[in-house]
């Protein structure tokens, strides 16, 4: 299937929220998606091969990045490791706190989720402002792992997220101006 193909075939199972989570904010509600197996078999499986023998450990954002980051680890056969919003993982963490178009927050993953060296795909559903991507970024190179590369099925362009990546790898399989 082509780039376009997957696009126009995302793009119609993601569906505009006005105002949501707050009045003036436009939402990209990934959840439909989620109902259409054979679209979300194909945004798993598209990121599949195109990082296949890339990475050593997947990593998926919550909430919406564990829905698409558990299955591309099971697909391209290595390790799922969630990262959270603070104070839902037991145990040891490693954590930073972020500003975001909301307001604040603080995400952490195990301290011995990732080690040094570990080649990390970041998984998410949509890169809007770019502030907790950026934070996940910085969180798990803190822990002397290497981003392969940051993904998402929908990248809110206009927002300039990408920007907040500077450096690293974004791939997005839907791209709005």
């Amino acid at each position: 299937m082509t780039d376009a193909a997957l696009a126009a075939r995302i793009a119609a199972t993601v569906h505009d929220v006005p105002d949501f989570p707050q009045p003036g904010v436009l939402f990209k509600d990934i959840t439909p998606l989620l109902r259409e197996p054979d679209v979300f078999g194909d945004v798993v499986g598209e990121w599949a091969r195109r990082f296949r023998g890339q990475v050593d450990v997947v990593a998926g954002i919550e909430a919406r990045g564990f829905m698409f980051g558990a299955p591309l680890a099971l697909a391209l056969g290595v390790g799922f490791v969630p990262v959270r919003k603070a104070g839902k993982l037991p145990g040891s963490t490693h954590q930073v706190s972020y500003e975001l178009e909301y307001g604040s927050a603080t995400i952490e993953v195990h301290t011995d989720a990732i080690g040094p060296g570990d080649r990390v795909l970041v998984v998410d559903d949509v890169l809007a402002t770019g502030g907790t991507a950026r934070a996940t970024c910085r969180l798990l190179e803190a822990t002397g792992a290497s981003l392969t590369a940051f993904v998402v099925v929908v990248e809110l362009a206009f927002l300039a997220g990408r920007a907040a990546l500077d450096g690293h790898v974004v791939d997005a399989l839907l791209t709005v101006e």
